[in-house]
């Protein structure tokens, strides 16, 4: 729900779906963490996230040796770096099986568009922004994201892409791809999810080269989010409340009968002390 380790889920993900990641335990150094990119063959960009967060919480693209030690001064705790995976679609899968059963189901897709600004022969980008409100309410970010780009004037029609992470609170909008689903896109996900240990239940955050790729199964986990992820369909500009919220009660009625179907075959609920615990350590690396 939180406080789980992205490394440790991301490590049950079968390999040739994930992208290559290193795990970093603080406190270190900014020589040490270049090392091991070294290492590892990651070259800049690549992507540092915390091993511990949700939200888009500290999740940034590194372009350069002063990126990395900034990030390393702000960070709260262990984090992980992961190369930076560029195709074109990205987008997220909820899958949902029972126990016991041989077939899962995918409950949600969702399309990300990226944070984006197009041209008109005349503005500046920060004019753009400004004009744009999704964009402006990321002002204070974008500001010093793109401080050498904000008086360049763009072309007619063409686009600036202002965020490539693909998280909804960094102002990337969600469009509801439900449509796609087909039993093609079941047996990908069913051959993914029945690799990982016990795992009946979550949300995976990928990227791909086509929607094509994604019946294949050709796609790179970026991020696998458990019983704290939502079916992020949801989210799509004007989708109903009452019919999220039918949603929603549908997706924690799959958690009961999953966690039901679990206790039966043997395992323990969570004890609340070690929720407790989970959800203290959580807030901890949360603090900004």
């Amino acid at each position: 729900m939180f406080g789980e380790s992205k490394y440790d889920i991301l490590k049950q993900v079968p390999g040739t779906h994930i992208p290559k990641t290193v795990y970093i335990e603080m406190p270190s150094s900014p020589e040490l963490v270049i090392q091991l990119m070294e290492q590892e063959a990651l070259s800049f960009p690549v992507i540092f996230k915390p091993d511990i967060g949700e939200r888009g919480h500290m999740v940034k693209r590194i372009n350069s040796r002063s990126d990395v030690t900034t990030y390393i001064n702000q960070v709260k705790g262990n984090f992980i770096i992961q190369e930076l995976v560029d195709l074109p679609v990205e987008c997220s899968v909820f899958y949902v099986r029972y126990p016991g059963e041989e077939r899962g189901r995918i409950t949600s897709v969702v399309l990300k568009e990226m944070l984006r600004v197009t041209g008109d022969g005349r503005s500046t980008v920060r004019e753009l922004i400004m004009k744009y409100p999704r964009a402006k309410l990321q002002w204070s970010r974008l500001q010093e994201m793109h401080t050498n780009r904000l008086d360049d004037v763009l072309a007619y029609e063409e686009v600036f892409e202002l965020n490539s992470i693909g998280n909804h609170c960094l102002g990337t909008t969600f469009l509801n791809g439900n449509h796609l689903i087909n039993e093609l896109m079941i047996d990908a996900f069913d051959a993914i999810g029945k690799q990982m240990d016990e795992f009946y239940y979550g949300r995976f955050d990928l990227r791909c080269a086509s929607i094509e790729s994604l019946y294949k199964g050709n796609v790179k986990i970026l991020e696998v989010n458990g019983c704290g992820a939502e079916p992020a369909h949801i989210y799509h500009p004007g989708f109903s409340l009452f019919e999220a919220l039918r949603i929603l009660f549908n997706h924690w009625n799959y958690l009961f009968e999953i966690s039901s179907r679990n206790k039966e075959r043997g395992y323990s609920y969570l004890p609340l002390w070690e929720g407790i615990k989970a959800y203290r350590n959580f807030k901890k690396h949360m603090v900004k």
